[in-house]
């Protein structure tokens, strides 16, 4: 079993109940053939909650019931991902969750819960979107105490934004994938500045080009 929408792009989950919250912002389409929105539609957003929240219980061990989702609730919850998405891109390169300052309110509830091996730990309420919100927001909180929080980001590619958990040991990673996107970039950053010393001063003037001051 895998993250469903995470799935696509090939790559290793955030660890724990983070994964879920990358898994959320990876719903969303990127410019590529093929890529759709899997929120988009209500049986598609229903697919992949179904997929998701039976993943999020087996990575956390904690029972979800099931999530029943309309037009209305699939829409909603596009907005919370656009949110979140747009939030941790504007953040980037600030500190972890510096883009949250100006975050559009959303809310979730959970409940305290001593568990039997004597740890307390959040338990996320509600139904439907408002279920995925909570389990979202449990796990962003949960990541900003830990310190992982941080290393949630997405693709610096304006065209991709997959969202990936970035595993460096300085955590100084931008693309989600070098490959495909890193190393694009780095030939048009390449190109530019060959551009540019093309059309330095130190180029030559223009025939017939005049000087009224000599």
């Amino acid at each position: 079993m895998t993250w469903p929408a995470t799935a696509r792009y090939g790559l290793e989950a955030a660890p724990g109940g983070l994964g879920f919250v990358q898994d959320l912002l990876n719903t969303a389409a990127v410019e590529a053939p093929g890529s759709v929105d899997l929120l988009a539609a209500p049986d598609d957003a229903r697919a992949w909650a179904d997929a998701a929240v039976a993943r999020w219980a087996a990575v956390t061990g904690q029972p979800v019931p099931p999530v029943r989702l309309d037009a209305e609730e699939a829409e909603k919850l596009r907005a919370f991902r656009d949110d979140l998405r747009r939030l941790i891109t504007e953040g980037a390169g600030d500190g972890p969750g510096a883009g949250l300052r100006a975050a559009v309110p959303h809310r979730g509830s959970a409940a305290l819960r001593l568990g039997e091996d004597g740890v307390v730990r959040l338990e996320p309420c509600g139904s439907g979107r408002r279920l995925l919100a909570a389990l979202v927001l449990v796990a962003v909180f949960e990541a900003q105490r830990d310190g992982t929080w941080g290393r949630l980001k997405t693709c610096r590619a304006p065209r991709c934004r997959v969202a990936f958990y970035d595993r460096s040991r300085n955590n100084s990673g931008v693309w989600h994938e070098v490959k495909s996107c890193g190393n694009a970039a780095n030939l048009r950053a390449c190109r530019a500045r060959r551009r540019a010393r093309e059309a330095g001063p130190e180029a030559k003037e223009a025939p017939g080009a005049r000087h009224p001051h000599r």
